[in-house]
């Protein structure tokens, strides 16, 4: 009898076994499959995106200069032909410029009575503006925020390219700010709360919403234009660094702007979104006391304005720095925006908030009246 149950107790084990084996082959095929079936699909819409962004595309190339014109289906540039583009772009001069920097010069190029674009162009010959034109086109191809700039097209040709933007009536923050525009209109608390909340959005947008995450790497007063309303539009994605979701920084050369880089960037050479964060809150503070991060009168007294405001604050003196052409200010407006600006200067990395974060705090105390509704 024992005999028999012990044959029984051994098939059993041996018919367990097989199943055993067979169900792990099993879960081995499928879990292939799988990879198999989702991979495929990855790579067919990549191919599908690739021909799907080609289509969206409108292509000119004119064989007498050698360049090439694209405009994205989706532009208003669409209402006239690339030919007819191409040759107002080629005729730009020198008294049509509205603005410099060290990665190209912006021209104003006026359509028609009703329709006109900030065309960015950028010569061809140093590596330094080749890489910025790509960065840009990299970057910016896919982007539609209310925040960030519209980039509508580009331009290549033998001796430069060509980046074709939303114009910005309003100029820059930095020559409104500082009265540099010919608009000569002051800012009043509405307004800069008002900048202050749309440019966090735009960069807010680029940290989390683009896959790849975006960081900018120079947010600085003269990258925030202002449209027609006002409202503050990210712009010059030249340094711009892609960085996939599961990074937490990307490695690369020091460059920016002096006064809003972030402490930690010239000991590590890595390019953070905190990073961003801390330039982001020199552009409040710059809101603030109506004061440039270099000033000559911080220069002269060996510090700058981070230092300066960090000092006064200590010292329970906010109101010593605000700009003197902001009248009747809210204080509980001010010193939110006062706080949330030092959050951002953290000395720490880790200590800084997101941009996210950002847009929650201004949000939260914001103006009950945004200029032009906002």
């Amino acid at each position: 009898m024992s005999k028999k149950w012990t044959d029984r107790r051994e098939a059993l084990i041996k018919l367990r076994g097989k199943s055993m084996e067979s169900a792990v082959k099993l879960a081995f095929y499928i879990t292939v499959c799988c990879i198999a079936f989702v991979t495929s699909k990855v790579v067919i819409s990549f191919f599908c995106y690739k021909r799907w962004r080609q289509k969206q595309q409108l292509v000119y190339e004119d064989g007498l200069s050698g360049g090439k014109m694209v405009m994205f289906r989706n532009s208003m540039m669409q209402s006239f032909t690339s030919e007819s583009f191409m040759k107002k772009t080629l005729k730009l001069s020198n008294k049509d410029v509205i603005g410099s920097g060290g990665y190209g010069t912006v021209y104003k190029l006026v359509i028609n009575e009703s329709m006109a674009f900030a065309v960015k162009r950028l010569n061809k010959g140093s590596s330094d503006r080749d890489r910025g034109f790509e960065r840009e086109l990299e970057t910016m191809g896919d982007i539609k925020h209310r925040n960030i700039v519209t980039l509508h097209g580009y331009c290549t040709a033998p001796r430069h390219n060509l980046l074709i933007y939303d114009l910005m009536p309003n100029g820059s923050l930095d020559a409104v700010l500082h009265r540099k525009s010919m608009n000569k209109k002051l800012l009043d608390w509405p307004a800069r709360y008002k900048i202050a909340v749309g440019a966090a959005r735009g960069i807010s947008y680029l940290h989390d919403d683009c896959i790849p995450h975006i960081i900018h790497r120079d947010i600085k007063s003269s990258n925030i234009l202002l449209d027609q309303n006002m409202n503050a539009r990210v712009s010059d994605f030249g340094l711009a660094t892609l960085m996939e979701p599961d990074k937490t920084h990307v490695s690369t050369f020091v460059a920016g702007t002096f006064g809003y880089l972030a402490p930690e960037y010239f000991d590590t050479g890595r390019a953070t979104a905190k990073g961003d964060v801390y330039s982001f809150g020199v552009v409040l503070l710059e809101l603030l006391t109506g004061k440039k991060p270099m000033d000559e009168t911080f220069l002269e007294e060996g510090t700058k304005l981070v230092t300066w405001v960090k000092s006064v604050v200590e010292d329970k003196r906010e109101e010593y720095v605000l700009d003197s052409s902001l009248e009747c200010c809210p204080v509980d407006e001010i010193n939110n925006m006062f706080g949330i600006a030092l959050m951002c200067l953290e000395p720490e990395p880790s200590r800084r908030p997101t941009m996210a974060e950002v847009v929650k705090m201004l949000e939260q105390k914001k103006p009950e009246k945004f200029v032009n509704g906002y």
